[in-house]
């Protein structure tokens, strides 16, 4: 699959409520962004799915939306895929629930996962984090630009660098090799400048 080089990572545990979550989407699609995740680590699947439908309802089509863990709620909102982590659902849990029609990603952080992951039924593959996050509460050890490098020679699938990327090293993570790169805190801020300047630093 061809992989925009931005994607989008919207986290409801990072904003307020899923009102400022809705307006970052929105103006994040305005922007020219075409790849978005919803994460809610946090939240009932119940309000999840609500959240999920009223995203698909007010994007445009254009906008591929990626579910995270969830294939479940990815089918039932109509989304266009799901990433799964190391925890969650298999990829090819995943890939049974949600058909052929739809993404898969998978989060690897090591070179043996890496390796398991470019023989699974995955569209592509995330590895991270490359630099520090403050995103997740106990994250993985960092990957580094050179983690990019050795994923790049161990797949020929597309790789979505995720952790700690922001508008001063976004360049650096894809002359390492990666296909896309996963942004979340530095989208937050003023979330239109921030896309329209990523998207001018990743051409």
């Amino acid at each position: 699959m061809h992989l925009p080089r931005l994607y989008a990572i919207l986290d409801l545990g990072l904003l307020p409520t899923f009102a400022a979550l809705r307006a970052c989407a929105l103006e994040l699609s305005g922007s020219g962004v075409t790849l978005m995740q919803y994460r809610a680590k946090n939240t009932s699947p119940r309000d999840s799915l609500a959240h999920a439908r009223e995203l698909r309802r007010i994007l445009p089509p254009e906008v591929r939306l990626v579910m995270n863990d969830r294939a479940d709620l990815c089918v039932a909102a109509g989304f266009d895929g799901v990433h799964v982590g190391q925890d969650d659902l298999s990829p090819l849990g995943a890939r049974t629930v949600v058909g052929e029609g739809r993404i898969v990603g998978v989060s690897t952080h090591n070179v043996d996962q890496v390796r398991l992951a470019d023989a699974a039924p995955v569209d592509y593959i995330a590895i991270g984090p490359v630099f520090t996050t403050s995103t997740k509460v106990k994250p993985d050890p960092v990957v580094g630009l050179e983690g990019v490098r050795t994923a790049r020679a161990l797949t020929s699938k597309p790789i979505v660098a995720i952790g700690g990327i922001t508008r001063a090293n976004c360049r650096s993570v894809i002359d390492a090799g990666a296909d896309s790169v996963a942004v979340i805190s530095d989208l937050l801020n003023a979330p239109a400048h921030s896309a329209e300047t990523f998207l001018r630093l990743l051409l």
